[in-house]
């Protein structure tokens, strides 16, 4: 059977099992397409009359944004504008009040501490810098809950003066988190540009990428499809828990829309060294730096949730090793799927997920619009389209 067949077999019986209301996944090389296919339906609220699900259909790939922002803070250390290992706060002083969290006094108050280095660029890159999520740390809550700021988002947080805590000292472990807000912060402050006009210049035109958007127009918002809930028995229902259309707060760490079509432009352009269709957007050095392990010898770690109406436990193959690049994990060893050691993923809370393997010159979308994060019954169906894209490649 052609991978064609087996992605769209696959995203049916997803929708048929209730796994997704609906979902869409492509499948590309560097210049061409071997899959693409959607299922169901963009609301499962009947009265909404949103329509099916397609290839075009606008969703909010959150965290999938940081590879793009990633990707944009690269040019400009290419043109000497931004520099990996020069201290952040050159550009963004309030980092060089980033305090680390030791504790907490008799009172709940935080106790914190300077932090022993500066959080640079590559710090923030790699989610070195001690910078978390809420989601994933009752610590951080915890903080967030004395100081009163725990009804914050990210994104609001970057915009303080003083940034929250940090969990550790910049380098010393990895921890997922809002690093990749700064670096769109710091995106903005040597380009002198805001995030949104310097990605469709430089990244998202130049790309064709023209339905992956911070703010939606009346267009984008027409196929968008909303956010769903998974509930206690299993089924979906919608609870539209995106970012506004119209953000105040330009997220580079998760605020952007977009389509499986689109987000496979990008895909492309790294499987292309930085380049689609005779367009360069990164050097190809540039894109080797991204792609190679950037933590020596730390590790990627399972994060547990401190917030189950968001996110489960969420970790990717378990068991693996995995380590990070500026931007992307990195599987440092062969994964059950059949994607060889030095693929490259990662994914957004709404359960949507990319992978890139340069060896194999394959990379893949799929994105379902649905919460809590890391729900094993949409990501079972991922898993399922990069098994059989193997498959489908050791079969010819």
């Amino acid at each position: 059977m052609a991978l064609q067949e087996d992605v769209q077999a696959i995203l049916d019986r997803g929708v048929g099992n209730g796994d997704v209301a609906g979902a869409a996944a492509q499948v590309v090389t560097r210049d061409g397409l071997l899959a693409a296919a959607a299922a169901g339906v963009r609301s499962a609220d009947a009265a909404a009359r949103a329509g099916p699900m397609t290839l075009d259909t606008v969703c909010w790939i959150a965290s999938m944004t940081k590879a793009i922002t990633g990707a944009a803070a690269m040019q400009l250390v290419e043109r000497g504008e931004l520099h990996l290992d020069a201290p952040a706060s050159s550009v963004l002083p309030s980092l060089a009040d980033a305090d680390v969290l030791e504790g907490f006094d008799d009172d709940g108050q935080p106790l914190v501490r300077p932090a022993r280095a500066p959080i640079t660029l590559h710090h923030l890159l790699t989610h070195t810098s001690g910078f978390g999520y809420q989601y994933w740390s009752e610590t951080l809550r915890r903080c967030q809950r004395a100081t009163g700021t725990d009804s914050m988002t990210s994104g609001e947080l970057v915009t303080l003066e003083t940034p929250v805590p940090a969990l550790f000292d910049p380098g010393e472990r990895w921890l997922y988190g809002i690093s990749i807000d700064f670096v769109g912060r710091m995106v903005e402050e040597v380009s002198g540009r805001r995030l949104d006009d310097y990605l469709d210049e430089h990244i998202l035109g130049p790309l064709g990428m023209d339905s992956t958007a911070f703010s939606l127009s009346d267009e984008l918002q027409a196929r968008r499809a909303v956010i769903h809930t998974r509930l206690p028995d299993g089924s979906l229902t919608v609870a539209e828990a995106a970012p506004s259309p119209e953000p105040e707060y330009l997220s580079g760490g998760g605020g952007l829309f977009s389509t499986v079509e689109d987000y496979c432009r990008f895909l492309q352009m790294i499987l292309g060294r930085g380049s689609l269709h005779g367009v360069e957007v990164l050097r190809p050095e540039t894109v080797d730096q991204m792609t190679v392990n950037h933590i020596g010898d730390l590790r990627v770690v399972a994060l547990p949730t401190a917030m189950p109406e968001l996110t489960g436990d969420a970790e990717f193959f378990p068991g693996a090793a995995k380590t990070w690049g500026l931007t992307f994990q990195i599987n440092e060893e062969p994964l059950p799927t059949g994607r060889p050691a030095g693929g490259l993923m990662w994914a957004g809370i709404a359960n949507s997920f990319f992978w890139i393997d340069m060896g194999n010159q394959v990379a893949g979308t799929y994105i379902s619009q649905q919460l809590p994060f890391a729900d094993p019954r949409s990501y079972q169906l991922y898993t399922d389209i990069e098994t059989a894209t193997y498959e489908y490649l050791s079969s010819i």
